[in-house]
């Protein structure tokens, strides 16, 4: 099994919020063209990262690189999909709530 890098691993993190929000929130069995748009920027962010492989959550980042149209878009898709993903994607989510919540720690089981 390979071992993504931080950066792939946020993307896939962002992909899966948006599809779960287009999909659960507005309805839509493929990604609207606004979600399209959205899951595109957010990859264009991420690729740019300043932090690379030490980056943290988007939620504790100290430079916030979103325009602020964008910015409460991905706010709004991580609202609606946080709470409610842990149903459909269990491991995924521990492992995120625990870079969040313990960064500096790469250990644990489901991190591998």
């Amino acid at each position: 099994m390979n071992k993504l890098s931080r950066i792939e691993e946020e993307k896939q993190t962002i992909e899966q919020m948006i599809h779960f929000y287009c999909r659960h929130k507005e309805k839509n069995q493929t990604l609207c063209s606004a979600c399209s748009e959205l899951l595109k920027y957010a990859h264009q962010r991420l690729e740019h990262c300043p932090f690379g492989e030490r980056k943290k959550t988007c939620r504790q980042c100290t430079v916030h690189c979103y325009h602020p149209k964008m910015r409460q878009k991905i706010k709004e898709v991580m609202r609606f999909a946080g709470p409610r993903i842990i149903w459909y994607h269990p491991i995924w989510t521990l492992k995120h709530l625990w870079r969040e919540r313990w960064p500096h720690l790469n250990c644990g089981f489901f991190l591998q």
